[in-house]
């Protein structure tokens, strides 16, 4: 992959070098001579990092400068204002899902990549950048939930959320556990539900958000949330909840759901690759599995995110910024780098391949993704979140599922972006 993307990458900059030089496209100085010029990156702290010592060599053998920006929080904001006040990056790091807002706004590029050297890419990663028929953007982690089990406690992993949370309930009863599983019902401030993790069940019980089109892409006309599917899925959800079993919460948040699993006071843990090493810490012995579906009903199947490099529309060296995404942020030694700064499974699958022998976690995280869905990245997913993360709170509650699915449903094509 890295013979094939550096040399398509000298193509892309010889074909925008000859259009520039016929006055469109890249500007003449952009793309026949970069020297002077300084090749802006944005990414999150950690990121930034890692990628600063990779773009300064890119740009040093291009006469030019580079300049790693560690951008704190809000970052697709951030970048959309920059962009559109003309200040912002030429390369930025963020969420696949962010591609249709970005489309939207004319702010990012489709990369210059032959369809088939995305084939060098894990399957849901290469989904999760294509957008209306374009990759938007070059994968490098990819991201989504698992269960992580206590084998101490729980030695086999349950085959259904049934019987996870028979084996949970019982080791509580026995005072073993102080609840059946550590599972993220609500937002940090305990006042909104978490969709985010709430997805897996809800797709079990048989609900969906967004129906597919032709292509494959989430199709915003077929709104799942509302309809009888999504009403069963959300009293099997109820069930749980507190006027149920009570194995579901509204108090239960994505830190003391953590905690409890890492002091050993419940036997799962419905959590992302970002509580592995608080998990590892935690000196328990564990075992990674995909979240479990219902007995009887759909797979649960977990939203997957993809971190992902984009090239800013509006950005001052695009011709540039395109070569660097290909040659440099293409490498298997860049994935192998992040991969180290972060355990997050590589896109990539010759950086994952060696991710699986530095890791063995990391085929049990590769497992979960193959069974999960790319977040939609439609920008009518803006409407889901408020409505869906209230709809959680009434039916964990125990309020009436039929209308409050009904309300969720009405609001949120209300709030549907045309």
């Amino acid at each position: 992959m890295r013979r094939h993307l550096a040399l398509l990458a000298s193509t892309i900059t010889l074909t925008l070098g000859l259009t520039a030089c016929g006055g469109t496209g890249a500007t003449a100085g952009d793309a026949a001579s970069p020297s002077g010029k300084k090749l802006v990156i944005w990414a999150d702290e950690k990121r930034a990092d890692v990628l600063r010592p990779f773009a300064e060599a890119f740009a040093a053998k291009k006469g030019a400068k580079a300049e790693v920006v560690g951008i704190a929080e809000n970052q697709q904001k951030a970048f959309i204002e920059a962009s559109q006040s003309g200040k912002g990056p030429d390369v930025m790091v963020g969420a696949h899902d962010w591609i249709g807002n970005l489309v939207q706004n004319d702010l990012i590029d489709p990369i210059e990549v032959l369809d088939n050297r995305m084939g060098d890419y894990v399957d849901v990663a290469r989904k999760a950048v294509t957008y209306q028929g374009k990759f938007y953007a070059i994968p490098y982690a990819v991201e989504s939930l698992v269960l992580f089990r206590n084998t101490a406690l729980a030695p086999e992993a349950p085959d259904t959320f049934d019987s996870l949370v028979n084996t949970g309930e019982a080791l509580r009863k026995a005072g073993k556990a102080t609840q059946a599983v550590g599972y993220t019902v609500s937002q940090p401030d305990g006042q909104a539900g978490d969709t985010y993790h709430m997805y897996p069940l809800y797709t079990s019980g048989g609900g969906y958000l967004f129906g597919t089109n032709a292509r494959g892409d989430a199709d915003p006309t077929d709104l799942g949330v509302g309809a009888p599917s999504s009403v069963a899925a959300f009293e099997k959800i109820a069930a749980l909840g507190e006027k149920g079993s009570g194995v579901l919460r509204r108090s239960y948040t994505s830190d003391n759901a953590s905690a409890a699993f890492t002091t050993g006071k419940t036997p799962f843990l419905v959590a992302g690759p970002w509580k592995l090493a608080d998990v590892r810490s935690s000196g328990l012995k564990y075992a990674i599995s995909p979240v479990p579906g219902f007995a009887g009903k759909e797979p649960a199947r977990s939203f997957v995110g993809v971190q992902s490099f984009f090239v800013a529309s509006k950005g001052a060296h695009k011709a540039m910024a395109q070569e660097f995404v290909l040659s440099t942020l293409g490498s298997v030694e860049l994935a192998d780098a992040l991969f180290k700064a972060e355990p997050r499974m590589p896109a990539l699958k010759e950086s994952l391949a060696h991710a699986r022998t530095a890791d063995p976690d990391v085929a049990a995280f590769e497992q979960a993704a193959k069974a999960g869905v790319p977040l939609p990245s439609i920008p009518q997913m803006s409407a889901i979140w408020g409505p869906f993360n209230a709809l959680i709170t009434a039916a964990v509650k125990g309020d009436p599922v039929p209308p409050a699915v009904a309300n969720a449903g009405r609001t949120i094509k209300e709030q549907l972006p045309k």
